[in-house]
This record gives C-alpha cells, sequence and structure tokens, in this order.
C-alpha cells in the first residue's frame, strides 16, 4: 500500500480498525501530518489527495463510545516518522560524508 520509490504513507488512511482504511503496517512505522504548514498529532483520518483532515473533537463521544470527530479542508502533508526497514542512509547524507 506504500509507495516504495518514495516512501509515502498512501493518501488515505484511519487509525480506527473498523474503518476499510485501516492499515497496521503504515500505523506501525508512525505517520506524522503536516496540515496547513502546522504539525498535527491529533488527526484520526486523513485524504491527502482530497485535502481533508477528521480531527477528534475534545473528548466528546457518540452513543458507542467512539470520538466525534470534525473534518478540516486544506493541504495536507502525510509523512512517515521512522524510516523503513532496510532501508540505506539518503544520498544527501552520503554526499555530506564524502
Amino acid at each position: 500500500m506504500t509507495d516504495t520509490a518514495s516512501d509515502r504513507p498512501p493518501a488515505r488512511l484511519s487509525n480506527d480498525p473498523s474503518s476499510p482504511l485501516y492499515d497496521e503496517t503504515v500505523l506501525s512505522r508512525g505517520v506524522g501530518i503536516r496540515f496547513k504548514g502546522a504539525e498535527r498529532n491529533d488527526v484520526e483520518e486523513y485524504d491527502a489527495e482530497a485535502g481533508w483532515i477528521r480531527v477528534a473533537l475534545a473528548r466528546k463521544v457518540d452513543r458507542r463510545g467512539r470520538p466525534l470527530t470534525i473534518k478540516l479542508v486544506g493541504e495536507v502533508e502525510p509523512y512517515f516518522l521512522t524510516p523503513a526497514e532496510g532501508v540505506e542512509d539518503s544520498p544527501a547524507e552520503d554526499a555530506q560524508q564524502d
């Protein structure tokens, strides 16, 4: 599901196990989100292509105990927090060592 050539997270992802967009292997690496240029740590779900994120609405929950969310629209940039296993150092770091 990940783009191994550029090592980017999928365009859509959710951290809710009941969602069809949930992917445990991707989430285990850690996914960070930049929304409108600012780091966000409270993102429940995102779609980078459509340009939206869903965030929990404080401590509010629905009748099934799931957090209530709101959709925010803007520029979304997902990235991995940890590098993929078996990936060498980046070319920029190699150039600095020479």
